[in-house]
């Protein structure tokens, strides 16, 4: 006669469940937000983490994206100078850098009240839960994204090693 799995063994398997619509639903969601904005899902993620970890050159914003240093960043950056979301100055230490940053008041002006209405709904909900709950929600996520951040790095890694291979191999 099949065992039946243990409630917590249930409990893990839904949260496997739970996260994979939630990471859908997020990249899906930042897609919409994106096309309201004028904008595809790479470049408002960029413009996103321009105002999360600060200016950037090129090559720094290629990494933190996962873009390819070179065309693909410079083609991203060039449609958000254009749009209004980014500038591009020159370093004042070194004025062969070139920094990227974004530009917060267009961000608002263009997509500002769809997370202003996101963050007012989850401010409700997160009204509702206690300070342990809050705390362990914020662990939980924090930890949802390092992992996503070390499996993109190692995607990065793995795809290198693999354009490096020979078609032989």
């Amino acid at each position: 006669m099949p065992q039946e799995p243990s409630t917590r063994d249930a409990a893990i398997a839904r949260q496997g469940e739970v996260m994979r619509e939630f990471m859908a639903r997020a990249v899906l969601f930042q897609e919409a937000v994106a096309r309201s904005g004028g904008l595809n899902g790479t470049d408002l993620q960029a413009v996103g983490l321009l105002l999360s970890e600060g200016p950037a050159t090129p090559g720094e914003l290629a990494a933190r994206s996962g873009l390819t240093a070179g065309g693909a960043v410079t083609a991203m950056i060039d449609r958000l100078e254009r749009a209004g979301f980014v500038t591009r100055t020159r370093d004042e230490t070194d004025r062969r850098r070139v920094i990227v940053s974004a530009v917060p008041e267009t961000v608002m002006a263009r997509v500002g009240h769809v997370y202003g209405r996101v963050a007012e709904r989850w401010g409700e909900y997160l009204d509702t839960l206690t300070d342990e709950q809050i705390v362990f929600a914020n662990e939980l996520l924090e930890r949802a994204a390092t992992i996503n951040r070390e499996e993109m790095e190692t995607l990065r890694t793995e795809g290198r090693g693999r354009s490096a291979e020979s078609p032989s191999s």
